[in-house]
């Protein structure tokens, strides 16, 4: 695939890295910009895992409540200093951060935080269903991994696509932020609330 010089300073740009390792990683994935930013990530050259060792202390509680009041989220996002905490960028993305915990209702931030019986009870079910379609065990491995990666994708923030642009994922929009003020930059806890979902029907 021909890597234009357009793809190469758009990664540049979300990741922070210099222009010939962007290149490099566009070439190495086939222009795949997730895989690109994985890429360079496991490489340790993106900005975002250079700032990853840096303490987040400061930041804000953003929240959102949609749907006539049906729907509430607060959501605590870490940088480094007050200073960014209180940019219009910062608060903005806080707030839609915010807004697609309410649409896209992720039950945990990051995929570590998935306790391991919840985890188990999953691979159980996928177990399940391989044995029932037939398919040979020594695959199981294999398509199971596959199905965890998407399970990731539904219930894990950091994992989702952005509601505002499906382009890119939670993930990336907080990388593209580390990138563009030099900050760690950290979704720390959230909580999401629905009118009547804990009443028992």
């Amino acid at each position: 695939m021909e890597i234009s010089s357009a793809m190469v300073k758009e990664l540049r740009v979300k990741t922070g890295t210099g222009m010939m390792d962007c290149k490099e990683a566009l070439k190495a994935t086939d222009g795949d910009f997730e895989k690109a930013i994985d890429y360079l990530r496991k490489k340790g050259l993106s900005a975002a895992t250079k700032r990853s060792s840096k303490a987040a202390k400061d930041g804000t509680v953003a929240s959102y409540i949609h749907m006539g009041g049906r729907i509430g989220v607060m959501v605590e996002i870490n940088c480094e200093t007050d200073f960014v905490a209180k940019t219009d960028d910062f608060q903005k993305m806080a707030k839609d951060i915010a807004m697609h915990i309410a649409a896209s209702n992720p039950l945990y931030v990051r995929s570590e935080e998935i306790p391991s019986d919840v985890l188990e009870r999953e691979k159980e079910i996928y177990r399940s269903q391989l044995q029932e379609e037939k398919k040979p065990e020594k695959i199981w491995d294999k398509i199971i991994e596959g199905k965890l990666k998407k399970y990731y994708e539904e219930v894990c923030l950091v994992e989702q696509k952005f509601i505002k642009d499906t382009d890119i994922t939670i993930g990336t929009l907080l990388s593209n932020n580390i990138a563009k003020t030099g900050e760690n930059v950290v979704i720390r806890r959230f909580a999401r609330f629905q009118l009547g979902e804990e009443i028992n029907k």
